[in-house]
């Protein structure tokens, strides 16, 4: 498969996202800005579908018991990590979404943004400024503009 689109997969997937994107396509020989715009691309691709398709598919599903466990553990791990959105609401979800650790991202901010009632046209925006800011986290500390401290690293 060609890098391009492994970058843009791994940057739609929940877990890698573009913190994953990003030095895989660097890994691959990629320049930086493709890099960067690929990931962004690939990590905003899911936004729009949870925003909107997200609560209909979880009521939908949570009809049966095995998703109803699933969405339960899922909405209320998430829920527990939404201070700083519920306290700021669009600024806090795009803070939440920027920093570059698991269980942050565009996924879980869009969870979050549906668990809280965030609007469409504050969340989708939101998003966006969190994962182009992310992009840019990440790519500085591939970079070594920006180190991470060791007790961090192990």
């Amino acid at each position: 498969m060609r890098p391009e689109l492994v970058t843009i997969l791994l940057a739609m997937a929940p877990i890698s996202e573009l913190r994953g994107a990003i030095p895989y396509a660097w890994s691959q020989g990629m320049n930086h800005v493709s890099a960067y715009i690929l990931s962004v691309i690939g990590n905003i691709i899911p936004v729009v579908p949870l925003l909107l398709f997200l609560g209909p598919v979880s009521k939908f599903l949570r009809r049966f018991k095995p998703f109803d466990k699933f969405f339960s553990w899922w909405f209320s791990r998430t829920l527990r990590r939404s201070r700083l959105v519920e306290e700021y609401e669009a600024l806090g979800l795009v803070l939440f979404v920027m920093i570059p650790l698991p269980v942050t991202g565009a996924w879980t901010g869009s969870v979050v943004a549906f668990l809280l009632g965030i609007r469409f046209r504050f969340a989708f925006p939101a998003i966006i400024a969190g994962v182009l800011l992310a992009g840019i986290i990440v790519s500085s500390v591939c970079l070594g503009v920006i180190h991470i401290p060791a007790f961090i690293r192990h």
